[in-house]
């Protein structure tokens, strides 16, 4: 009867489809094992504090490992779980490479805590904690102490993050000018150069001019040959004093031109 007959595969298909997944097993085994995609070559960008050396061992990968063998998500996931990194993409660069581009955390400011100093980044994120004041070219906020703070915690004290608010929009050489900024009354911020120079900022209700203003003068500072003694930017109209002798040698030299 028709319904009792059985459908025989012919042997000479069965053995085509062995045969082809016999290769197709070999070509993916040759393309994943092959040396010509191993690692070969970390392609680094965004990194400034953070050695090639240091990035290859937070995301566990070494040269010669098979770049197939490489999950991408989570050699990201490897990279985010250190603190000192804020975010990272990673992708295959065929044959032999591996692109990582990262954004590190950079501390943009130091506040001292009940066990010592605590240095934050631009979100407010603890990233480094130490008993003793270091020496290191980023401004120390005075005038508050933070309380209950580890490595990874972050910053709620309103007058720290309205700190934060102005320090993370300088650049980095304007930043690295700063010794100082006091947060002791948040109606009257004042930083304090590494010349000892004032820059009285008030409540920063025009943080985006502020900015402007603090980098412009940050930068004139390195050629001016007057000596300031502070500048306020709290006034729309900005003020800024010169150092008293100085303003004697300008008026001088004024009447002998």
């Amino acid at each position: 009867m028709a319904d009792n007959i059985r459908v025989r595969r012919s042997p000479r298909r069965i053995f085509k489809g062995l045969l082809f997944l016999i290769v197709t097993c070999g070509l993916v085994a040759l393309l994943v094992y092959s040396p010509i995609f191993t690692l070969q070559k970390l392609n680094v960008k965004g990194a400034v504090y953070l050695s090639e050396d240091e990035i290859a061992y937070i995301a566990r990968v070494q040269k010669g490992q098979p770049l197939f063998n490489l999950e991408t998500a989570e050699v990201t996931e490897n990279l985010l779980k250190d603190l000192r990194i804020e975010s990272a993409t990673v992708k295959r660069n065929l044959p032999y490479s591996l692109d990582i581009n990262i954004v590190e955390r950079v501390p943009v400011a130091t506040v001292a805590s009940e066990y010592g100093y605590v240095d934050l980044d631009r979100q407010g994120k603890v990233i480094a904690a130490y008993r003793n004041l270091r020496h290191v070219p980023i401004p120390l906020i005075t005038g508050v102490t933070v309380h209950d703070l580890y490595i990874g915690d972050d910053v709620r004290d309103a007058n720290i993050r309205k700190v934060l608010s102005l320090l993370q929009e300088l650049s980095p050489e304007a930043l690295n000018q700063l010794s100082e900024v006091n947060a002791a009354n948040p109606e009257s911020l004042v930083a304090y150069t590494a010349k000892a120079v004032q820059i009285r900022l008030g409540n920063l209700d025009r943080l985006e001019e502020e900015v402007k203003l603090t980098e412009d003068f940050l930068q004139d500072q390195q050629t001016s040959p007057y000596a300031v003694e502070y500048v306020d930017f709290s006034y729309e109209v900005p003020v800024i004093r010169l150092k008293d002798v100085l303003v004697e040698e300008v008026h001088q030299e004024g009447k002998g031109i």
